[in-house]
């Protein structure tokens, strides 16, 4: 973190990270906003349902975040470390999803990625957290059900949001 922040970075992060992260630190909450330099930022709901808990650690609801990034009328989801959660039907128009979809530690499998996928409707969704699963059996699976296109990149492959 330290080797690409500078003097005048804003690190928008939770209430619990801050110690961890140090100064010009904004604190944001689920459902909160913050905009810096028209670049506005949503923070959504990241957390691990208890009774679906294959994890071996449960991010309780309030803990982690998403967030959603809007930027030149585009939209980003950062779905962060969580499950399948109800939440996602309201995250609105999403034109780029980045999901978890490797089922250990804090993070959904890959059959929960798809409903994900399809619950929310990115145009485009790029798999994450990825671990052992499979990114192109991902694409496979969302590509059958729906027109969402998949992004399975490769480590240090950059992806241009057009």
């Amino acid at each position: 973190m330290n080797r690409l922040r500078k003097q005048d970075t804003t690190v928008i992060a939770t209430k619990r990270c801050v110690k961890e992260l140090g100064k010009n630190i904004t604190v944001i909450e689920a459902e909160k906003e913050v905009e810096i330099d028209k670049v506005r930022i949503r923070a959504v709901e990241a957390y691990n349902r208890e009774k679906n808990n294959k994890t071996k650690v449960a991010h309780k609801k309030g803990i982690g975040l998403g967030y959603i990034i809007n930027i030149e009328g585009k939209s980003i989801y950062h779905a962060g470390d969580t499950d399948l959660i109800p939440e996602m039907e309201d995250i609105g128009k999403i034109n780029v999803a980045f999901l978890p979809i490797g089922g250990r530690d804090f993070t959904m499998n890959l059959t929960e990625a798809v409903q994900s996928t399809i619950t929310i409707k990115p145009q485009v969704v790029i798999p994450m957290h990825r671990f052992e699963a499979d990114p192109q059996e991902f694409k496979k699976q969302v590509e059958n059900i729906s027109d969402i296109k998949v992004e399975a990149l490769k480590i240090g492959e950059i992806y241009y949001l057009q």
